[in-house]
């Protein structure tokens, strides 16, 4: 039996702050301290990757690569990188509730290269180049296709006019990073803030006995220097274009099912040089985060594989995945490792056998339990205690936006009753209530439950495009009255972290 656990879902976004996104300044370090105060063990962040297409953490310009949107600009102020009048007059987006991503990305990037240039100019640190040495495994490829992307206006490289740099001609590459150098280093430099930053907000977390939980997307974007620097791994023609995509198959929830259009790995590719750039990844996982959810772990079992082009998700097929050989030949490189297979969908028994034989914990979402005519697996009284156990993830509603429109009568007639709720209880204590004391090793409250916020907070809507991943929490909404009852959750369900001194 795993000893029992919690945490609190949100993206380093949602922080609180001056410059229109949350970053790993001031905010994150107290967001640390009340985690501490109130005895959790972790703390789960979604991708930290760069955003491309939708503003979505799931759509990244690359797998290692870090949101240079995230970097703390008091922190390049306290190293005299930056002067108080670079930020004057910025307009980073009027409300502090809600993320602007363009004006976040215009009135960003001339700040950040003043702090390139003054960097470059007292002379570059051992540590730099020691980072440099360390992650040039992908570091050159993603300053170099980012230079590369913003001398073609941005476009994606299968869009390049010229063919000798879409194909990585020898030639042509020399000759682009000779002419985009300068660019190039504020790519490598901007990284290496980012994972300085991010490295010592870790830390603090870690010493004070706080945990990171990562997500791990399945896919990566066609956008992206993975493609462009390693086609072969991927099902793509001549061009470097995907051939077939992917998504999800129709199901209850959607008669069209998803489609996601991101490349499909060519396992046979990947399988013929013993899943070397999946151990990379994983690798360069884990120097980030304590714990790593893979996104779509059903994915490593069988996928829904669509021919490029169509509308919709209907006419794709289902296609299966070496999972047991991947996570075999990842175990035999790097051990055994802290991971969450995120096993919502369409689990099938191929599914079941490749989470039971890599013993990683699945997922339970308590949104979906509640269905008056049948017995959920989804239900408290069907976890077990090798689960992570959530109110709702990234992609649900919040609880009272879910209760109030996506729920019926008798659904929360027989929540109310499964649940024993009490006079006066909201429908968020008593999903807490049943959360805490499952028999799951580890459950995950989101941000916006634990505030008591409406659907219009929820982070993402699912096959969407606009208006997702904007939330921001304010620094009032996080009141004494919020962080007893977490407190008081956490040690009435015995999930205190004893970690902590």
């Amino acid at each position: 039996m795993k000893e029992r656990q919690s945490g609190v879902l949100m993206h380093i976004s949602s922080l609180p702050g001056k410059y229109g996104i949350g970053s790993m300044g001031q905010a994150a370090y107290d967001f640390v301290d009340f985690l501490v105060r109130t005895k959790q063990r972790y703390w789960q962040i979604l991708p930290l990757g760069t955003t491309s297409y939708g503003d979505s953490p799931y759509q990244s310009f690359s797998a290692f690569a870090g949101n240079t949107h995230f970097i703390d600009f008091d922190r390049l102020l306290a190293e005299g990188l930056l002067s108080p009048e670079d930020l004057v007059g910025v307009d980073f987006g009027g409300n502090p509730a809600e993320v602007d991503y363009a004006k976040v990305f215009y009135g960003r990037r001339p700040i950040l290269e003043k702090a390139v240039q003054r960097f470059k100019a007292s002379g570059l640190s051992e540590g730099y180049y020691r980072f440099l040495e360390e992650h040039h495994g992908w570091l050159d490829n993603f300053a170099e296709y980012m230079a590369i992307k913003e001398s073609f206006g941005l476009k994606p490289w299968t869009e390049w006019e010229d063919a000798a740099i879409r194909s990585r001609q020898p030639e042509a590459l020399a000759n682009y990073r000779e002419r985009l150098a300068e660019a190039i280093d504020y790519h490598r430099i901007t990284q290496y803030f980012f994972f300085s930053q991010w490295l010592a907000l870790k830390a603090y977390a870690n010493e004070r006995g706080i945990e990171f939980v990562g997500d791990m997307p399945i896919y990566i974007a066609a956008d992206s220097a993975d493609m462009w620097a390693s086609p072969h791994y991927f099902k793509t023609d001549d061009e470097g274009r995907p051939r077939v995509v992917a998504g999800c198959p129709p199901d209850a929830f959607s008669e069209i099912g998803q489609l996601w259009g991101n490349p499909i790995y060519d396992w046979d590719a990947m399988k013929a040089d013993g899943f070397r750039w999946w151990i990379s990844r994983i690798r360069e996982s884990f120097k980030l985060y304590d714990m790593v959810r893979i996104d779509h772990f059903i994915g490593f079992a069988s996928f829904w594989e669509i021919p490029a082009g169509e509308e919709t998700a209907v006419n794709g097929y289902r296609v299966e995945a070496p999972g047991f050989e991947l996570f075999d030949a990842i175990k035999a490189e790097l051990g055994e490792l802290n991971i969450i297979a995120e096993d919502l969908g369409s689990i099938t028994d191929k599914v079941i056998e490749l989470r039971e034989t890599t013993g990683f914990p699945g997922m339970k979402v308590l949104q979906f339990a509640f269905d008056p005519d049948g017995d959920s697996i989804e239900s408290p009284h069907n976890h077990r205690n090798n689960v992570v156990a959530y109110t709702g993830t990234h992609d649900n509603n919040t609880i009272i936006g879910w209760y109030e429109t996506e729920t019926d009568e008798r659904s929360r007639a027989y929540l109310d009753k499964y649940s024993n709720r009490r006079e006066g209880e909201t429908v968020n204590q008593a999903m807490f209530r049943m959360l805490f004391s499952s028999v799951a090793f580890m459950t995950i409250v989101t941000m916006q439950d634990l505030l008591g916020l409406d659907g219009s907070t929820r982070m993402n809507l699912p096959n969407t495009l606009g208006g997702n991943w904007v939330w921001r929490m304010t620094e009032e909404q996080l009141s004494p009255d919020i962080e007893a009852q977490l407190l008081d959750y956490t040690q009435t369900y015995r999930r205190e972290n004893n970690k902590l001194n």
